[in-house]
């Protein structure tokens, strides 16, 4: 990153033993400078930006500049900009192992972590990795995609209340053409189609059903870049 000795606050919603954040380690280390990781002591997956107010958080470490909470992934961006980590250059959250596309955004506790840094005006990322219909995610692979997301963001300017939203595509779709197979990083709006009501009824009530794989998509926004193979890098705003 330009900055020669950035300190990188990393967090995410699947759980500090996650791969996607071990991989999201090795990715942000290739930057060099100080790295902090703030993540939850378990997963965290759809729960939105739910903070807590009413109990203490308890704060666990479990390695050098490495820290447990038993709290959400919104929490743990609060208590470390409050006190484990004051002065992040980036907050990165992930990478979530799914995809965090269009109205997810709303959703993914990945998302509120970068969401929750951006409100105290530090520059921050989110990163998923869609599943497509692979039954795998090579974390590898996934990890050398971010590190060359970070290395063009770097280079580009937030506004305040910005943040961005990254995901990564399924290997099998990424165009043919391209280096290494790398996909191509493309710059989009996140779509805001809804998903459909499909609920049906079970024994012990209404379960939701819809296929996430067929959900409505716009032409050039994030949900159909990174169905069709691209990385896609979305503007969010906090509010």
């Amino acid at each position: 990153m330009t900055n020669r000795q950035p300190k990188l606050l990393l967090t995410n919603d699947d759980g500090i033993d996650a791969p996607g954040l071990a991989a999201l380690e090795r990715a942000a280390a290739g930057f060099g400078g100080a790295m902090v990781v703030v993540a939850p002591d378990v997963c965290h997956s759809g729960g939105g930006h739910r903070v807590t107010t009413h109990r203490p958080l308890a704060v666990r470490t479990v390695g050098p500049e490495r820290f447990c909470i038993d709290g959400t992934p919104a929490d743990c961006t609060r208590l470390a900009l409050a006190t484990l980590c004051p002065d992040p250059t980036w907050v990165l959250s992930g990478i979530n192992a799914g995809g965090n596309l269009g109205v997810d955004v709303h959703l993914s506790g990945t998302v509120a972590a970068a969401r929750e840094a951006a409100l105290h005006g530090r520059r921050s990322l989110a990163v998923s990795q869609y599943r497509g219909r692979s039954a795998a995610i090579d974390w590898e692979r996934a990890g050398r995609w971010v590190s060359q997301v970070l290395a063009r963001i770097d280079r580009m300017t937030l506004e305040p209340g910005e943040f961005w939203n990254v995901n990564l595509p399924d290997p099998a779709t990424v165009p043919e053409g391209h280096a290494g197979g790398d996909p191509p990083i493309i710059e989009c709006a996140v779509d805001a189609s809804p998903f459909k009501l499909v609920f049906s009824e079970t024994p012990d009530g209404w379960l939701w059903g819809a296929n996430y794989h067929e959900r409505p998509r716009l032409p050039g926004h994030d949900i159909a870049i990174c169905f069709g193979g691209a990385i896609s890098l979305s503007r969010c705003r906090v509010v």
